[in-house]
């Protein structure tokens, strides 16, 4: 394998590009906000109408709560209630002459939020992971799943364009074990082992790659591919992750454990993992959560859990989610990105919604909610009272005997990706209030330290090549 002695720096974050315009997106910032409070205080004569907006925001979260945790008539009157309150909020300044108000205080808002994330989002730029050069394998085996994605192996003539640049294609059957299918292709010689299909059949693989110290590859052919998408490889297209056969880069990325199976995303204990466990999910999603989550949000169903991380105790979560590397947001499963899968942390995320007035302060405060709790940690301990609990990992629904350990292996796993492929879309960090301010006034945003925190000492951007 072949690696150049050069290092080519790809971006620069010091505290002195950049750091100007993010001062003045952060003063535009505050300055929106004066503009919705000015907006606002004109409208000084129907403060009770004015405030009226945020009780029917949280009148919906209110009302949608009821109708997730209850069933029948209840339900029917939440969903109501959820409908009915931002609707009648609407009409209500319409009728009031307030409409124009609530409109400039909103776009106020919104802009302050965008100029607000954009602030500090420049002074905490995107760290990339480190590649090096390589040479093409020579015995590379590729394991693809036809049905996953709908198709996409057939659809995209995957199986003729990888055997095209010297891959050994299997394709998997119903009961076929990727894990045997993997540690064969070992025995026999290959020296790269790949995966067209979804995120579980990838973990099962990654996992035999990192035992043997063999590189891994990913063909975007599944129907999310999370792990291929923060690996910045292109969904829509699963040719051209095949590049990576003829010219591709190497990344050194963590792998995530539980109970001694390896997972690339997430690893999902409670209500979620609950529900994917029923049969009938697969074709009806949908109908099969709103059978289940009425026992499950009330505590009638479902084990009682409790979870260990590093330095927390978390009691009685209803849904606890362990990720290979922490999400940028709370929202892994509406969309949320890893910005790094290399920094040797577990992402935890736990949520508690005891009732309507926590589901109100959900849609209120978003991820701030004293409902959603957000770390990260080496290692996380689930426990419970039951003899087993049921468990989601990359999508794949399991029951593991509690306790079950969620670890990471740092950088066990070496992926070989295209040298060119669009990215992971950045994700802008959550708004932090005190941090813009701080940026507005000529401060650092992040306390004595130039830079966030979180992020590797220095002012090189990870992602570095050595081609």
């Amino acid at each position: 394998m072949n690696e150049t002695g050069t290092t080519r720096e790809t971006e620069r974050h010091g505290p002195g590009t950049g750091l100007g315009a993010a001062r003045a997106l952060a003063r535009l910032a505050l300055l929106c906000i004066a503009g919705a409070v000015a907006a606002v205080v004109a409208g000084t004569g129907h403060w009770f109408i004015l405030l009226f907006g945020l009780a029917g925001l949280g009148l919906a979260g209110a009302g949608l709560w009821w109708a997730l945790a209850h069933r029948g008539f209840a339900r029917f009157l939440g969903a109501l209630l959820a409908i009915a309150a931002p609707v009648g909020v609407l009409v209500l300044y319409a009728v009031s002459g307030l409409w124009l108000v609530a409109v400039v205080a909103l776009a106020a808002w919104t802009a302050a939020l965008g100029c607000a994330r954009s602030a500090l989002r420049r002074p905490r730029k995107p760290h990339g992971m480190h590649t090096r050069t390589v040479r093409p394998p020579r015995r590379a085996v590729l394991i693809m799943n036809p049905r996953s994605g709908g198709g996409k192996v057939g659809k995209f003539g995957l199986v003729e364009r990888a055997e095209a640049l010297g891959a050994r294609v299997i394709l998997l059957d119903l009961d076929t074990d990727p894990v045997a299918l993997a540690r064969q292709a070992v025995a026999e010689g290959a020296d790269l082992l790949g995966v067209a299909g979804g995120d579980g059949t990838q973990a099962l693989v990654a996992g035999v790659a990192a035992e043997h110290g063999l590189p891994f590859m990913v063909v975007t052919a599944g129907t999310r591919n999370h792990f291929a998408l923060d690996l910045g490889l292109d969904r829509d297209d699963p040719v051209s992750s095949l590049e990576a056969l003829s010219d591709g880069v190497e990344l050194r990325v963590d792998l995530g454990d539980i109970s001694g199976r390896p997972f690339v995303n997430t690893a999902s204990f409670g209500t979620y993992a609950h529900i994917v466990q029923n049969p009938d999910y697969r074709d009806a999603k949908a109908v099969t959560a709103l059978d289940q989550l009425p026992d499950l949000l009330t505590g009638e169903a479902g084990a009682e859990l409790s979870a260990r991380t590093d330095e927390e105790r978390l009691e009685a979560p209803q849904a606890v989610l362990v990720s290979n590397n922490p999400y940028a947001r709370a929202d892994p499963l509406t969309g949320g990105r890893r910005e790094r899968l290399d920094t040797g942390a577990l992402g935890v995320i736990a949520v508690r919604v005891g009732g309507a007035v926590q589901a109100a302060e959900l849609a209120l405060l978003g991820e701030r909610a004293s409902g959603i709790t957000t770390l990260t940690s080496r290692s996380v301990v689930v426990e419970s009272d039951e003899e087993t609990i049921p468990v989601a990992v990359d999508g794949e629904a399991l029951v593991l005997p509690p306790p079950v350990v969620c670890t990471i292996r740092p950088g066990a796993l070496r992926v070989r990706v295209p040298r060119e492929r669009p990215g992971a879309p950045y994700v802008a960090p959550a708004v932090d209030w005190y941090r813009v301010m701080r940026l507005a006034f000529d401060r650092s945003p992040y306390g004595r330290e130039s830079h966030d925190p979180a992020a590797p000492s220095g002012d090189k951007n990870q992602e570095q090549s050595d081609d």
